[in-house]
Formats: C-alpha cells, sequence, structure tokens
C-alpha cells in the first residue's frame, strides 16, 4: 500500500457529489491539506457507514478454485478509492486518465511534467488542485524532510555489498522512533483521533523519504557525499535530483514524471495489498510501508523494469545495436522458443498498450531520439505484439510500463546494477509507492477491520468440488 493511496481511500469515487461539492468548497478556501481532509473525512465515514448497511449483504461475486490457487486473480476482494487499472484505458487516478492528469495537473515553473505534490492531492482529496495547494505542499514536505541522526548513522555503518532495498526497508522501519501515531496510541488517544496522527506521520515519511534514498545512492555511488540540503523554494522531485547529485533540468522532469505515473497502481498489488494489511493491524505508517518494500524488493515485482534492461543490453550484444526488423523477429522467436517470456510485454489486467509506457516514449522521442537503446525499444514496439499474436499465447501482446522506464533512468546515468552485476532494486523505486502511504492509513472511522480472511486446507477444496 503505497503511501499516496492511503490518504485517498478516505473520499469515496469521484461522482459523489456531496464529496465533491465539499472538497470544492475547502479547496476554495485553505491550502492546508489537514483542514481540508478534516472537513472530507466526516462525510466520508457517514456516507461508508449508510452504503454499508443500506448493501452490507449484497453478494458482488464468485470465487473459484483456480481464484483460491492462483492468488486471488480476478477476485473481488478490495474497497479501493484512488485508483482503478481500466483494461482498455489503463490505470486512473481519481477517475482522472494520464493524460489527463498531465494536462490538468500543476506544473513547475517552466515544465511541462506534472508534478507529484499535484497527484498526492488529488489522491487523498479527489480534487485537481490549484498551484498554491502544490505549492505549499512541496514547502511542508520540505519542512519534514530532516532525518534523526541514528538513521543517518545506521545508513552509514552499512556494508555496501547490503542491497539497497535492504537499506531503504531498515531505514524506514528505524524511522518509526519518529511515529506520533504510535506513541498517540499507547497513551490512549480516542479512535476518533488516528486519522490526525496517522497524516503526521504520512506527511513525514513522504518528506524524508526521498533523503532515506539519496543518502544510500550516495553512500554505494558517490563515495559517501553529502547529500546537501533540502531548499524549501523547490519542489519534491527537484529536491530528489539534487540530493542524487544530478543538474540536469531534463532529469528532474523525467523524475516529476516517472513519481507520478508509478505513484499509484490499485490496491491488489504486492506492496500497496502488504501496505494494507499490515497497517489493518494499526500499526504505524513506517512499518507498514517497510513492509510494502519488502514485498517490492521481490523479483517478481520491483525487478521487472531491471530485468528489460539485462534482455536488451543481451540482445545488442548479440546482433549488435543496428540491426534489422527481420534480426530482431528472429531474436524474439528465439526468445519465445526456449521458453522465456520477453520482458516488459504483457499485462495481467491491461489489453491495450500500457499509457505509463506511451508517456514515457513520448518522453523519449522528445529528449532522447537518438538514444540508441531507446530506438531499439521503439524498434520493438513495432515488431513484438506481432510476433506474441503470431504466438497465440499472449492475452496482451503490447507493453506495460517497464518496457521503457529503466532506459529512461539508464540514458541518465542512474546506476541499475550492484555488486557483481546483482541487479539493484535503486531506492527511486519505492519513492514512488507515495500512493499507498497516504491512503492505507488515512482510512475512514469506523476504520476497515483487521484482515483476516478465512483460509481452507485443500482437502476442503475437495469437498467442495466432490472429489
Amino acid at each position: 500500500m503505497a503511501l499516496l493511496t492511503a490518504a485517498a481511500r478516505l473520499f469515496g469515487a469521484k461522482n459523489a457529489s456531496c464529496l465533491v461539492l465539499a472538497a470544492r468548497h475547502a479547496s476554495a478556501s485553505s491550502t492546508n491539506l489537514k483542514d481540508i481532509l478534516a472537513d472530507l473525512i466526516p462525510k466520508e465515514q457517514a456516507r461508508i457507514k449508510t452504503f454499508r448497511q443500506q448493501h452490507g449483504k449484497t453478494v458482488v461475486g464468485q470465487i473459484t478454485v483456480d481464484m483460491m490457487y492462483g492468488g486471488m486473480r480476478g477476485m473481488k476482494g478490495l474497497v479501493y478509492e484512488t485508483s482503478v487499472l481500466d483494461p482498455d484505458e489503463g490505470i486512473r487516478f481519481r477517475g482522472y486518465s494520464i493524460p489527463e492528469c498531465q494536462k490538468l495537473l500543476p506544473k513547475a515553473k517552466g515544465g511541462e511534467e506534472p508534478l507529484p505534490e499535484g497527484l498526492f492531492w488529488l489522491l487523498v482529496t479527489g480534487q485537481i488542485p490549484t498551484e498554491e495547494q502544490v505549492s505549499w505542499l512541496s514547502k511542508e514536505w520540505a519542512k519534514r524532510a530532516a532525518l534523526p541522526s541514528h538513521v543517518v548513522t545506521m545508513l552509514d555503518n552499512f556494508p555496501t555489498n547490503l542491497h539497497p532495498m535492504s537499506q531503504l526497508s531498515a531505514a524506514i522501519t528505524a524511522l518509526n522512533s519518529e511515529s506520533n501515531f504510535a506513541r498517540a496510541y499507547a497513551e490512549g488517544i480516542n479512535r476518533t483521533k488516528y486519522w490526525e496522527l496517522i497524516y503526521e506521520d504520512c506527511m513525514d515519511l513522504i518528506a524524508k523519504l526521498p533523503c532515506v534514498a539519496a543518502k544510500i545512492y550516495r553512500n554505494l555511488y558517490r563515495e559517501g557525499s553529502s547529500i546537501g540540503a533540502i531548499d524549501s523554494k523547490l519542489d519534491w522531485s527537484h529536491n530528489f535530483t539534487n540530493m542524487l547529485g544530478y543538474t540536469d533540468a531534463q532529469f528532474t522532469e523525467l523524475m516529476r514524471l516517472y513519481l507520478t505515473i508509478h505513484s499509484d497502481h490499485e490496491g491488489g498489488n504486492v506492496s500497496a495489498h502488504t501496505s494494507h494489511l499490515v497497517g489493518s493491524a494499526l500499526s504505524d505508517p513506517y512499518l507498514s510501508f517497510a513492509a510494502a518494500m519488502n514485498g517490492l524488493a521481490g523479483p517478481l515485482h520491483g525487478l521487472a523494469n531491471q530485468e528489460v534492461l539485462v534482455w536488451l543490453t543481451q540482445l545488442q550484444k548479440e546482433v549488435g545495436k543496428d540491426v534489422s526488423d527481420e534480426k530482431l523477429r528472429d531474436y524474439i522467436w528465439n526468445t519465445l522458443n526456449s521458453g522465456r517470456v520477453v520482458p516488459g510485454y504483457g499485462h495481467a489486467v491491461l489489453r491495450k498498450t500500457d499509457p505509463r509506457y506511451t508517456c514515457q516514449r513520448e518522453f523519449a522521442l522528445k529528449h532522447l531520439p537518438h538514444d540508441s537503446m531507446f530506438k531499439l525499444v521503439a524498434q520493438l514496439y513495432k515488431i513484438v505484439p506481432n510476433v506474441l499474436l503470431e504466438q497465440g499465447k499472449a492475452k496482451n501482446p503490447w507493453p506495460n510500463v517497464d518496457a521503457h522506464s529503466g532506459v529512461l533512468l539508464q540514458f541518465y546515468l542512474i546506476v541499475l546494477r550492484h555488486d557483481r552485476d546483482e541487479l539493484l532494486h535503486s531506492p527511486v523505486w519505492g519513492i514512488t509507492s507515495t500512493g499507498c502511504t497516504g491512503t492505507a492509513h488515512l482510512e475512514p472511522s469506523p476504520r476497515l477491520p483487521t484482515r483476516e480472511t478465512q483460509v481452507h486446507e485443500h482437502r476442503w477444496s475437495d469437498e467442495v468440488c466432490g472429489l
């Protein structure tokens, strides 16, 4: 459950008229997000309570044996307000498509890509923010960004062979010492006040994540040099790229886009669901987000864009950088005939090209059209779908977000390998998961119950099926 998403679940669907009107009224009078949430949350609590009273016994679907053994794929089992993945349109954040977000969300002065702060505001309130509200959020995160000394010391003392994602998870867990919610809960705070403390923790954690990631990156690849000071006049992404040591304006623009489009992707993926699951036990945002990062570190979840880069690099080694369509087609068929897949193609839900791929492609066409790796990615885009359709196995032969993201980061020299060719889960991936942090924790009260799904052993399944 990504940071941003916890906050978003507070508020219901985009077409809930009373909520929309309340948000518009609040947004017109305040740039303080907490004040706006204080107005929205009671209304959303009442809406959910009424909805459950009226429809609590309604059946929403059937469960098959395949769903039980297939990781609950296709099962309607979660309520998630901030984003929905449409098979044909791709991800929608609070009802807005990626092109709509690119058009409507505020941008940095002189910039063309949406600011992640704007998407965060959209996720937690359901409303497109003003430039003033986004500016307030940038300054608020800058104000909260400093790391406690014990976390800095811990990061500095980690061995260089400890994987960056392990360092990130450990640092986030150690930040639990700063949890307002954990302290207040131990002191017996009234449950109606939970959201206020969780809000503070989520805001603090989002603010500190770039500092943690940059510290890890500097220790591993910049000889432990200082990340420098946060500049309250800069946006969240700009401060992050400065701390990494990159001053290229194009790279900062890429980070704004990258952090925006990766921030949330429904609530059923491993990291988002993990964050919600752990948070349902009233673990504070630091502990639940650390758990989510451990899920993200798994090769079946967060490694996909790096696997694409490995495959592309190997392809160039074997057939060269200027490869004909015919040779490329043969290479793809050899990959498939050897029992492997073409990484970056296909999706469990999507049935068209991932719009997150499309917006990254547009960025590359504008800023790095002559890069050899991008040209290869573009060439594959013309060939792979047809080959996969010929093979007849893929339900979706189109590229997903991972087919492009690693190539863009590599172009701007973000290190994607770690220690003897071991693939690196760059802490950048963790930073993008802000969506789950917000929504999973700012849940309406009465809060969603602790997740306790009924579990059956295999012999029960035999009995049910009459076997």
